[in-house]
């Protein structure tokens, strides 16, 4: 390839670089394997003869997709042999993230594991259409199916997902009082202000890879949390600090014992109250979170 033709591959890359992460991103769960799909999907684009691409951005995500689709399928494996529950990877996200709704939820930690919950093939339809609004052909070209084939699985992954995800998205105002109100009950480690913000069928979820403590399973209901996270804490030694940041679009907090990071604290809010808590403490995920400026997507 001449340097003209490569600088002009390079440019269209970059232009549409974060696009191309935020959907490795959501079809994988995992911002290290994203950027490795990234980089395949460079060596790849600079093979291509542009002249022949009649739609430059449609053809990277057709290529994106379909290396996403290869990492995911033998990833399974690796998620089947995981030690306790599996969280994504958390990413730190611009603040203006949060004002799109939409995007906002589409990489919450909430529809990152119900994306779980759907087949390869499924999760890479509803991320392009849902999330991207993909034109079906264009779909289809990149996961080898017929269009109408890909609007049956449209349609039965969209069901899918309505049927698990919040019944309302919350606005970002909304979710940073609620995220505020917790973090003054875990720094105060009062007992009922926890209750208080906790919906009483509150479900957290924690993942210490094998590592770190962290429940094996979910823990359901308001007051076993409160218990979890008290035990849990009275058992440290050291100080807990909590600062509030913007993780996967949302409002998060990190948490530090004795300054260093051990987790990332990700919430789900309806109506006012905390229904869902997601605690990332797997140190092979948090890296990125200190070291990483915060994505902006698309």
């Amino acid at each position: 390839m001449s340097d003209h033709a490569t600088n002009a591959a390079t440019e269209t890359f970059v232009a549409h670089r974060n696009l191309l992460f935020t959907v490795a991103y959501e079809m994988l769960g995992s911002a290290a394997d994203a950027e490795d799909v990234l980089q395949e999907t460079w060596l790849r684009w600079v093979k291509v003869d542009l002249g022949q691409v009649r739609d430059q951005r449609a053809y990277l995500v057709r290529i994106t997709t379909r290396q996403s689709l290869n990492r995911l399928r033998t990833m399974k494996r690796r998620r089947e042999a995981y030690v306790g529950q599996w969280l994504p990877e958390p990413m730190l996200t611009a603040p203006d993230v949060a004002e799109d709704v939409e995007l906002a939820e589409s990489v919450s930690m909430a529809m990152m594991l119900i994306l779980e919950t759907l087949s390869p093939t499924e999760r890479a339809v509803f991320v392009l259409r849902e999330v991207f609004d993909v034109g079906y052909d264009e779909i289809a070209a990149a996961v080898d199916k017929s269009p109408g084939a890909v609007r049956q699985i449209a349609h039965r992954a969209r069901q899918h997902v309505d049927a698990r995800r919040p019944r309302k998205v919350v606005s970002p105002s909304e979710a940073r009082a609620a995220l505020e109100s917790f973090q003054r009950a875990l720094e105060t480690r009062d007992p009922q202000d926890l209750l208080d913000v906790l919906a009483p069928e509150v479900v957290l979820v924690s993942d210490g890879g094998g590592v770190k403590r962290a429940a094996l399973r979910p823990v359901i209901g308001a007051e076993k949390v409160v218990r979890f996270y008290l035990g849990g804490s009275g058992k440290t030694e050291g100080t807990i600090t909590c600062d509030p940041t913007v993780v996967n679009g949302n409002p998060a907090l990190v948490v530090r014992l004795d300054g260093e990071i051990d987790g990332v604290m990700a919430i789900r809010v309806e109506d006012a109250r905390i229904t869902g808590l997601y605690y990332v403490r797997n140190p092979e995920k948090l890296s990125r979170v200190e070291s990483e400026t915060p994505l902006t997507l698309r």
